[in-house]
């Protein structure tokens, strides 16, 4: 058995789409509704704060800052930035603010980047609490500040802004999860309609019978309630 060849024209294609139209529609209003029930009430917001702090190397000659001194500086910014995310500098923050987590999960709530191609370190602090983000980012610099003394023997290492507690949330964004569950909802709607279509073997019109029959339609016997046989 041959099997059947489909030859399908935009006007075949916008006709599928228009006859179930309305399931497109559902599935997507489906997608959004549930994207934005999510975002709302099931997730957790999360907040973001940071600090950022600028490392220095003063000349007690003359205190003025050489080239070769940004450079050493620039350098030392990711020396200084896995200092910050390790373990003594977490315990000692977790002690400070008589937190009850692991050093590990709160080295997870932080990222530490340099600020492009300068002297300055970003400290940025995540959690589901504003308030607590903004304790933790502060706690981290002090905390920092004073090891580094300890650790390197050099106090060249300022805070420039303090953390400040956040207002909104840095996720989720139920604006955007609910824009990407929409597009997701219209093409997995648009597939389905087309499998629908693709699976219907069905004889419904003339031009089905001349198309997957391949033979001429002679005439039509119209349809009439008025002349069907009552039992």
């Amino acid at each position: 058995m041959e099997e059947r060849e489909y030859e399908i024209d935009l006007r075949e294609l916008f006709g599928i789409i228009k006859k179930r139209f309305w399931a497109i529609m559902l599935i997507t209003v489906i997608s959004v509704g549930a994207s934005a029930l999510v975002s709302h009430f099931i997730l957790t917001p999360v907040y973001e704060t940071s600090t950022t702090l600028i490392v220095v190397k003063s000349n007690e000659s003359d205190m003025a800052i050489q080239y070769n001194d940004i450079i050493l500086s620039q350098k030392l910014v990711k020396t200084y930035g896995e200092i910050v995310k390790s373990r003594t500098v977490a315990k000692k923050v977790i002690e400070n603010l008589d937190l009850s987590i692991p050093p590990e999960k709160l080295v997870d709530k932080i990222i530490v980047s340099p600020v492009k191609d300068t002297e300055i370190i970003s400290i940025k602090v995540a959690d589901t609490d504003p308030v607590l983000a903004r304790k933790i980012a502060n706690e981290l610099a002090v905390v920092f500040v004073a090891d580094i003394i300890k650790i390197m023997n050099v106090d060249n290492v300022q805070v420039i802004d303090p953390a400040e507690t956040p207002k909104n949330p840095i996720r989720p964004k139920p604006l955007l999860n609910m824009a990407i569950a929409g597009v997701i909802g219209l093409m997995i709607g648009l597939g389905l309609v087309f499998l629908m279509e693709f699976m219907d073997n069905t004889i419904k019109t003339s031009d089905d019978i001349e198309k997957h029959l391949k033979l001429p339609v002679l005439g039509m016997i119209p349809y009439s309630k008025e002349h069907t046989v009552k039992e």
